[in-house]
């Protein structure tokens, strides 16, 4: 999350220049690790109601599935400004892995 917030701070205030792979794809690896977040702590309080909980793989594939048919499948052909990119999906799946390895764990239980 601080990569992309620092990619933000670049994009709206410092505007140094990027290289062109990390400007195109970097929104795009950030989107599932941040949505998938924010999805586990939603699910955490309000439904499992156990800071233990974690995603099993068949929700973060169809996660991942979900995220990409929407935003490059569908959303393009009702959208102007959505371009459909079959590398964003692979960044989405990248974004997905990196969730799973780092981020889909226990939250530490202080007893």
């Amino acid at each position: 999350m601080l990569l992309y917030a620092g990619y933000l701070l670049n994009r709206y205030l410092l505007h140094w220049p990027l290289p062109a792979l990390l400007t195109s794809y970097l929104g795009d690896l950030a989107a599932m690790p941040v949505m998938l977040s924010l999805a586990l702590a939603a699910q955490r309080r309000f439904v499992a109601h156990s800071r233990t909980f974690v995603f099993p793989n068949t929700w973060l594939i169809a996660a991942w599935v979900y995220v990409s048919l929407w935003f490059e499948g569908i959303l393009p052909y009702f959208s102007t400004t959505a371009v459909a990119d079959p590398f964003d999906a692979v960044a989405y799946a990248v974004g997905t892995v990196a969730f799973r390895l780092w981020l889909n764990k226990p939250a530490l239980v202080k007893e």
